[in-house]
């Protein structure tokens, strides 16, 4: 069975997927079942990968990937950036390309929430955040 916003890789061919709607089929690509995603939830290596929420300023909130910025060259940058409330019903996601900052801005009421990111090199990490613990 599939679960709300779970992500699913094809071996073959790459494709990405994510589940908007939960269901008991098996997900298919290229003729093959596809690989569920599962998302570190610890640093596992030099780059830091765990989504860190940092205090702007001005009382906004930022999204960023890793205590230290992540490498964001044309070989190795993170894809995408979310934010999750602990319900499922709210999510906001930027998709980056190479050069840009591996950042989200955040604007929501939700005050406890999921932060996913996607390296292409390294995949899914994943960080249970709260407004409360922000630097």
């Amino acid at each position: 069975m599939t679960e709300l916003n779970e992500l699913y890789r094809c071996k073959i061919c790459g494709n990405i997927v994510e589940v908007v709607g939960s269901g008991f089929g098996e997900l298919v690509c290229c003729g093959k079942p596809m690989e569920k995603i599962e998302a570190a939830k610890e640093e596992t290596m030099y780059e830091k990968h765990l989504p860190v929420l940092v205090k702007t300023e001005n009382d906004k909130y930022l999204i960023r990937v890793g205590s230290v910025e992540h490498p964001m060259t044309e070989e190795h940058y993170i894809m995408f950036i979310e934010a999750v409330s602990k319900d499922g019903k709210y999510l906001k996601r930027v998709f980056l390309n190479p050069k840009e900052k591996p950042e989200l801005d955040l604007e929501c009421v939700c005050r406890h929430f999921k932060a996913r990111e996607f390296c292409n090199i390294h995949g899914l990490y994943e960080a249970e955040l709260s407004k409360e613990k922000a630097d």
